[in-house]
């Protein structure tokens, strides 16, 4: 699968047009429920053309506008190929959309700006994490949620331990020296190959040697990313695997089990038991901070503190509520944030526009609940000063 990543997030943000469309929605992977797929898709539609007639928009015009949509509607095999979740983004100038590994609500929302915010749950502190399984037949990274965990490719990676090992014999087989016995016929001395009979040190060393081409692949799939990442495989892999790790957020804790024998739900269901305790620690952790610093300069639940803040790149942890969106619009300016009862063409999220700014500014988002949600405010932050 093609990964979303905080890149994308970031351009499509920036994004501004005078028509703007963002659509969500969870679709199913498989079953005779897979057809509620592109009903959900064309009822989103619809509900675009709708607000763009609304507006005034020309039939002509409103139909160019969702020219791709249509196609994608129509494409039997697209509808087939989905995760938990689909979002759709279209502007005069882009047409993108993604299949994402956990399901979202329906939305269609029609603006100035592109909307980000159902996807930032991917990039929150109790969103999406990694796993990469260790083995004798294969070498597998894998992107993971709540809800699933699916394959992303890893390239220029032999299979797995065994088929690594085997390159470097035949590598160590050409690799000959002089040996010390009597010479050959024409003054050769006979040939004494590496690699036969080695001890154990000798094959940790190949494991290692392997497992850094192994970190060098994973480095370039997650080379912006900050999601923890979580080892599968047999537990004596692990402290050879870190020694060749450059990844900061590897876990210590893995799961210690033969990942060739586990399944996908296995796999979600076992590393999930791992990432969701560190999850929960770090967003306790943070929410113990807020209340601490609750009162004073350093944190705020007030969306008329927390949006300039975000703005200024000031947020090092922002609380996000699941679900709620607060529309209206902020006033540069005048430093002013403006609250509407509903969403307008000139307005936006301003729960996705504080989190889209403290993603960029390498802020920690946690997605929670709203029974979750520390303060009494729409939102809460921790501000760095």
């Amino acid at each position: 699968m093609e990964i979303l990543s905080i890149d994308d997030i970031k351009r499509l943000s920036d994004v501004r047009e005078e028509v703007c469309i963002s659509l969500f929605m969870p679709t199913v992977r498989s079953g005779n429920e897979v057809r509620q797929n592109r009903i959900r898709f064309k009822n989103l539609v619809h509900r675009v053309e709708e607000t763009l007639a609304s507006e005034g928009m020309k039939r002509r015009e409103i139909e160019r506008h969702l020219e791709p949509a249509a196609r994608i509607e129509h494409d039997r095999i697209f509808w087939q190929q989905q995760l938990d979740g689909l979002a759709v983004f279209r502007t005069s100038r882009l047409f993108r959309y993604y299949r994402l590994p956990l399901s979202l609500e329906e939305l269609a929302v029609v603006g100035r700006r592109l909307h980000v915010k159902p996807l930032l749950r991917l990039f929150s502190g109790n969103g999406r994490f990694y796993l990469l399984t260790l083995s004798q037949k294969q070498v597998r990274l894998f992107l993971g949620s709540h809800y699933s965990v699916n394959e992303v490719r890893l390239r220029r990676v032999p299979q797995g331990l065994a088929e690594a090992m085997k390159y470097e014999e035949v590598e160590r087989q050409l690799q000959y020296h002089s040996g010390t016995g009597a010479a050959e016929k024409g003054g050769r001395r006979a040939a004494v190959y590496h690699g036969q009979g080695a001890g154990k040190a000798e094959v940790k060393d190949q494991i290692l040697r392997y497992f850094r081409r192994v970190d060098k692949a994973v480095h370039g799939v997650l080379r912006t990313e900050q999601a923890p990442l979580v080892l599968v495989g047999l537990e004596y892999l692990f402290p050879i695997y870190r020694q060749a790790n450059t990844y900061p957020y590897l876990l210590e804790e893995g799961v210690d089990a033969n990942a060739d024998e586990l399944g996908m739900q296995q796999l979600h269901e076992h590393s999930w038991t791992v990432v969701e305790s560190h999850f929960r620690k770090a967003q306790e952790q943070a929410a113990g901070r807020f209340s601490e610093l609750a009162g004073t300069d350093r944190a705020s639940d007030s969306l008329e503190e927390i949006v300039p803040a975000a703005v200024d790149r000031r947020i090092e942890a922002l609380f996000v509520p699941r679900g709620l969106h607060v529309w209206g619009r902020f006033d540069r300016k005048k430093r002013k944030v403006i609250v509407d009862a509903k969403s307008q063409p000139e307005n936006e999220d301003l729960l996705d526009l504080s989190a889209v700014h403290t993603l960029d500014a390498d802020g920690t988002i946690y997605a929670v609940d709203s029974n979750e949600l520390p303060g009494k405010g729409p939102a809460a932050a921790i501000f760095r000063y």
